[in-house]
This record gives structure tokens, C-alpha cells and sequence, in this order.
């Protein structure tokens, strides 16, 4: 695996940050890039290649990947669209602003990276594009309605790419992650602060909860695994012969794709409803 490279997108902490050790001790060259100078310097420091790339900045986007592909001659065998986050509250709640805001960090922002990548792997013969969805990514939960929109616009986008991508030596699998040990959570706050007014909103007694969740560690959720346990699946994705088009993480994910297939949807509406 010495020769091989990958990009790896939100590698600051969690699972892109686990990720990016998980590959290097495989002896893939990584580009771990973040979102902030300051991350991107702290990563330098632990020896890795880190270019900076802001999804909702189009040139440092242009920018990142011309550093990567410069320090490779050209060649990158895996992608794996990671950086996002969350923007907690009730759908009628959420600003419209606020949408356009996480799809261009979720969803479009991946879209322009992954198009600029896909040029390199067709010439190349060969490539990988591994996409971090969700469990949120087939179901949904409520209070969540701008990451769900978002993960299954990813999904759709994915699956589509996949297909069109046959016969072309490049394989595009999804993971999609339950609850992951990540700061997502905690990253979440500044985005609830700046787009959610639920002081006014129609409901604000029942946001007491969620702020509560919001501001308050109140350790592990249930069956939360660490980040390892996505960087097991990316590594399967990337290294497989045959990587497969959908990799679970977490017993909710197993749990939620067999209640998708199973249970009318007022039923599971049902279940999500006390999730």
C-alpha cells in the first residue's frame, strides 16, 4: 500500500481524524485537509500532508486538490467526502438561509470536490469515492430535518454516481454511521445560536430538551461505537477487490435499514417518534 493516497475531508477531530491515522498506519499517503488553518497547522506538526478545503469555500476547494495533486504527480486513488454538520431545530423553524448554508457545507461542496477528482481517476483507470452518509441518510428523526435533507440528498446523488460509474474503474461506496464519538454535537451550537429563533418559535417550551442535549455532556448515547469503527469500513472500501456499495456502522443503522424494509412507514414514524 506505499504507493497508494488518499484525500481524506474534515479531518480536525472524529472521524475524519481517526480516519486519516487509520490509513497512514496502513501505509497510505494521506492529505488530511480541515476547514481551519489552525487544524490544518496542528496535523502538519503530527506529519501529515494537510491542505486546507472549506466546502462552502469553492477556491480553497480548487486550491486544496491542486496541492494534492501536485504533491502526487497528478495521481489520487481515494476520496473520501467527510467534513459536515448539524443545524439542530424543527423544520418550520429553520430559515431557508439556514438550508442553503448546510447543503453548501453537506452536499454541494462535495459535489464540486468529488467532480474535480473524477477527472484525475478516469485518466488514471482507476479510483475510489467513499461518501460519509448516515443512518439519517434512509430514515429520519426529528429535530433534525436540515442534516437529514442533506444526507439523503448525498445518498441519491451517491447512488446515482455509482451506477453511471460501472465499467469505469472507479467504485463509489456510502458508509453510514449511527452514533459516532465525534464533536458534532458540540459543533452544532454556533449554527442552532445563529439560525434558530425558538425563543418566538411555535413550540419553544419543547426545545428545552434538545438545548439541554445541545449544551449538557451527558456521555456515550446508546450503542455509540468510536470513530475506529468507521475507519474499519473506509478501509474495507478502499482496499477491497469488490468494496460494496453500502457499509452500516453501529447497531441503529443495522437496526433502522431492517425496520426501513419491514415496517409500513406510520409504524416506524411510530418508533422514530421516540427515538
Amino acid at each position: 500500500m506505499t504507493d497508494k493516497c488518499i484525500l481524506i475531508t474534515g479531518c480536525s477531530s472524529g472521524i475524519g481524524y481517526d480516519a486519516a491515522h487509520g490509513l497512514r498506519a496502513r501505509g497510505w499517503r494521506v492529505f488530511a485537509s480541515c476547514r481551519d488553518s489552525a487544524d490544518c497547522d496542528r496535523l502538519r506538526a503530527e506529519g501529515f500532508d494537510a491542505p486546507r478545503i472549506d466546502y462552502q469555500d469553492e477556491p480553497s476547494i480548487t486550491a486544496g486538490l491542486n496541492d494534492v495533486l501536485t504533491a502526487t504527480d497528478g495521481r489520487l486513488d481515494a476520496l473520501f467526502n467527510n467534513g459536515a454538520f448539524a443545524n439542530p431545530g424543527l423544520v418550520e423553524d429553520l430559515p431557508t438561509d439556514a438550508l442553503r448554508a448546510i447543503f453548501e457545507a453537506n452536499f454541494f461542496g462535495w459535489h464540486s470536490l468529488t467532480r474535480a477528482v473524477l477527472p484525475v481517476m478516469r485518466a488514471q483507470g482507476h479510483g475510489r469515492i467513499v461518501q460519509c452518509s448516515s443512518v439519517l441518510g434512509f430514515v429520519t428523526m426529528p429535530w433534525r430535518g436540515a442534516y437529514n435533507a442533506t444526507k439523503f440528498a448525498v445518498e441519491g446523488l451517491t447512488d446515482t454516481l455509482r451506477i453511471e460509474m460501472h465499467g469505469t474503474g472507479i467504485e463509489v461506496s456510502l458508509i453510514e454511521p449511527g452514533p459516532v464519538t465525534s464533536k458534532i454535537r458540540e459543533n452544532a451550537i454556533p449554527h442552532f445560536e445563529r439560525w434558530i429563533d425558538w425563543e418566538n418559535a411555535a413550540r419553544a417550551e419543547d426545545y428545552a430538551k434538545l438545548r439541554h442535549r445541545l449544551y449538557n455532556s451527558t456521555g456515550p448515547d446508546s450503542f455509540e461505537l468510536p470513530a475506529s469503527a468507521v475507519t474499519r469500513k473506509l478501509i474495507h472500501a478502499v482496499e477491497a477487490r469488490r468494496p460494496r456499495a453500502r457499509y452500516y456502522v453501529t447497531t441503529p443503522t443495522y437496526l433502522m435499514g431492517t425496520l426501513k424494509r419491514s415496517l409500513p412507514t406510520r409504524w416506524l414514524d411510530a418508533i422514530l417518534l421516540r427515538a
